[in-house]
């Protein structure tokens, strides 16, 4: 009687390199997702001074943020939707009357100049991560609208198609010489002094 020929054996000899080419074409043709982040630029270190700087509690817009979302803006519970134009009102205010260009209401119990306001933010540890994100969102807004307001006035367009364009990699470097003393000129009339205070824990 015929002897059954056994199962052929698979040759499984090249199935390594198969396996290090597919790692390979996967780490080739994969793209990983990276989160932007804020666009945040930190001031530079300065050299310490003997001289205590004093800053006027006038000269600090306080923004809160509780766990549940809710907003305190100078001591204040507001909406969302109103965080922006407080904002603006506070850096916009002109109280001692220096700032030639603001167009505020001169209040003297708010900030005196803008190059004086600071907008300070300060959130509890268990706040949702959007809505942090939203608020930085409205106060950058706040300065972006009023630098675009100048902007506008004295260079017939806004700032924030000005600093892109002056950011960009791909814009000639005769465009960029051009736009670099209009944007600092901007950031000077309105210098962004957003700090973040410690964050808060919820008893």
């Amino acid at each position: 009687m015929a002897r059954r020929a056994g199962a052929p054996e698979v040759n499984a000899g090249s199935m390594a390199d198969i396996a290090f080419l597919l790692l390979i074409f996967f780490l080739v043709t994969t793209t990983i997702e990276t989160d932007a982040g804020l666009d945040r630029m930190l001031p530079p270190i300065e050299p310490p001074k003997d001289v205590e700087v004093v800053i006027k509690q006038k000269n600090i817009f306080q923004v809160n943020i509780n766990k549940n979302g809710q907003l305190l803006a100078d001591e204040e519970l507001i909406d969302l939707k109103q965080l922006r134009a407080k904002a603006m009102a506070f850096l916009d205010n002109g109280g001692d009357g220096t700032c030639t260009y603001c167009k505020g209401k001169k209040n003297s119990e708010s900030s005196d100049n803008p190059t004086k306001a600071i907008i300070s933010l300060k959130n509890d540890r268990e706040t949702k991560y959007g809505t942090y994100i939203t608020v930085q969102n409205e106060l950058v807004g706040a300065y972006n609208d009023l630098r675009n307001r100048e902007s506008q006035r004295l260079f017939g367009r806004d700032f924030t198609d000005m600093e892109a364009e002056y950011l960009n990699p791909e814009t000639a470097q005769n465009i960029k010489d051009d736009l670099k003393d209009k944007v600092k000129r901007i950031q000077d009339l309105f210098p962004q002094k957003l700090s973040e205070a410690e964050t808060s824990t919820a008893n």
